[in-house]
């Protein structure tokens, strides 16, 4: 799911992308937020930055920064960013609490979290648990759709809305859950 069509980011934003890549979701989300607002792009993959910049550099989109690190330890100033947006990513964390707790931390009161992940709806079979091919897939790692947002609420967001799409063709118990959650106002 492109998550940039629905974070409702608009003129000034701050956008972080979680896992950005190459920069693509930064690039649209940058056409969005104007000269006056700013995205950043975080990416753990030392080697996608250098593509980012290159693509960045390529497309003079001076809105538009990516940082190296991790989700579980953004290196993102507390309380500075609007919207959070990202695409598959989470579920490859093996620690989602934390990044849950990192997003809160570095959203703004009242800023949002729109972001689209493969949850369980349905028991995985140990193999499939195990093998790195489905964790690299997006579903050894994914999470049971209820735990997925009870660890969104103890980390205290509030206002969590959900879309789920099926996935066709998929032999797995999952589904696509596109969620928006609030960091509440101060």
């Amino acid at each position: 799911g492109n998550r940039v069509a629905l974070a409702g980011g608009g003129e000034g934003v701050v956008g972080l992308d979680l896992g950005s890549g190459g920069g693509l979701d930064c690039f649209l989300a940058a056409r969005r937020v104007g000269e006056k607002g700013r995205v950043i792009g975080l990416d753990m993959s030392p080697d996608m930055l250098d593509l980012a910049r290159r693509n960045a550099a390529r497309l003079g989109a001076a809105n538009v920064e990516f940082h190296l690190g991790e989700m579980e330890a953004m290196p993102v100033e507390a309380a500075s960013v609007d919207v959070i947006i990202s695409n598959c990513v989470i579920n490859l964390s093996p620690d989602k609490d934390a990044v849950f707790r990192e997003a809160f931390r570095v959203l703004k009161p009242g800023g949002r979290l729109s972001v689209s992940d493969i949850v369980l709806v349905g028991e995985l079979d140990p193999r499939t648990r195990e093998s790195l091919e489905a964790w690299a897939g997006c579903v050894a790692g994914a999470l049971p759709r209820e735990e997925y947002l009870e660890k969104l609420r103890r980390a205290g967001f509030v206002d969590i809305t959900t879309q789920e799409k099926g996935l066709a063709g998929k032999s797995y118990p999952i589904v696509s859950l596109w969620v928006s959650a609030t960091r509440r106002p101060a």
